[in-house]
């Protein structure tokens, strides 16, 4: 063998040994180190929020007694009223062929009054003289009275089909007046609008909407997974999205027994009374959140949910610990409630474990 070959042998040799002693010292430092976190002792509390408005508690819509058009509007919407206040008048449209027909049962009443006094007055002489018996004059005096009540009758008729009433109570039934004390939340009607009186079979048209604006509530929905836990009387913290940074305070008082089903998933109807601020209008129809504490639990052993694996075959949560050897061993755990943040530990693990951090290594000082 040549000079020249032994040298590119020896070479070789010593780059085969650099490659050897580099591959070793690269499979060394892919050992990683895991960053490990402690149990710890926390306050844990379960809420659940629930979407929704604030309403007033009282409001009511005002129909007209008659069926006419809208002659004049009193008020705006928004405006403060008290019990009894005028709001509307309604002028009436009479039918016609109704208001014929009346107008002629009084003409025909009015033909049988005369007659009927004809013959009470003439009666009336001959009882006087003793040629009839009082039996038959009464007989006479009482056909007369009843044409006259029957005239009255459809006089009266005959003004409720023209005028919406008769006598005095025509203003009461035209005039649209405030049944309770508020604020005018609508009048969906303008000047010169037909409405409909409510009757069987149709529920009249709404001239005005008052609510007593001081006693405001919220009603919202929350899911069936939750509502079981929901208690009357609990207190709960009202969050408008009109008004930031400001928590009402309010006291949960109905909470539906029957469900609707809404996106494929059944939600129950809530109500509760709201603690109102003088310092904020809150305005009919803003939409809410309401924050529900379901459970609470004190200072309790708790570690992060992101410490949390759990095993494929049985679902059971675990983590994993550190042991004297410097290595990690799963260990099962049973758990408690849960914030979303950190969830109450029952059983697994104690104050002095080291749990591994998941997907978070410690750097290599090597590098």
């Amino acid at each position: 063998m040549s000079k020249k070959a032994k040298i590119i042998l020896i070479i070789i040799g010593i780059l085969f040994v650099a490659a050897l002693i580099w591959f070793g010292k690269k499979n060394k430092k892919s050992i990683v180190e895991y960053e490990t976190e402690t149990p710890f002792k926390t306050t844990i509390v379960k809420k659940t929020v629930a979407t929704g408005k604030v309403t007033p508690l009282e409001e009511i819509d005002i129909k007209p007694q008659i069926t006419g058009i809208i002659d004049k509007i009193m008020l705006l919407e928004g405006a403060t009223v008290k019990k009894g206040d005028l709001i509307a008048t309604v002028r009436v449209v009479p039918n016609e062929q109704s208001l014929i027909s009346a107008k002629g049962r009084v003409d025909n009443i009015l033909i049988r009054l005369n007659n009927s006094k004809v013959s009470y007055e003439r009666n009336k002489n001959l009882f006087e003289k003793g040629v009839i018996s009082r039996a038959e004059f009464e007989a006479v005096e009482l056909t007369y009275n009843q044409s006259k009540q029957e005239l009255r009758n459809a006089q009266n008729d005959y003004q409720i089909i023209k005028k919406g009433s008769s006598g005095s109570g025509a203003s009461a039934n035209t005039n649209i007046v405030a049944q309770m004390s508020g604020t005018i939340l609508e009048i969906p009607v303008k000047e010169g609008d037909q409405v409909i009186q409510s009757n069987n079979f149709n529920a009249g048209t709404t001239i005005a909407s008052i609510a007593d604006m001081s006693k405001m509530i919220f009603e919202g929905k929350v899911d069936e997974s939750e509502v079981g836990k929901l208690k009357n009387g609990s207190n709960i913290d009202i969050s408008i999205g009109a008004i930031e940074n400001v928590k009402f305070p309010a006291k949960l008082n109905f909470i539906a027994p029957k469900g609707t089903e809404e996106g494929g998933a059944v939600q129950f109807k809530i109500k509760a009374d709201v603690s109102l601020d003088d310092k904020y209008f809150i305005r009919a129809g803003y939409s809410a959140n309401a924050d529900i504490v379901l459970e609470k639990k004190d200072s309790v052993l708790s570690i992060k949910e992101a410490l949390l694996k759990f095993d494929k075959k049985t679902e059971e949560p675990y983590v994993e610990v550190k042991n004297t050897e410097g290595k990690f061993d799963k260990k099962t755990l049973k758990l408690g409630i849960s914030d979303g943040v950190n969830v109450e530990v029952l059983e697994g693990v104690t104050t002095e474990d080291e749990i591994k951090i998941w997907n978070k290594v410690s750097k290599d000082k090597d590098n």
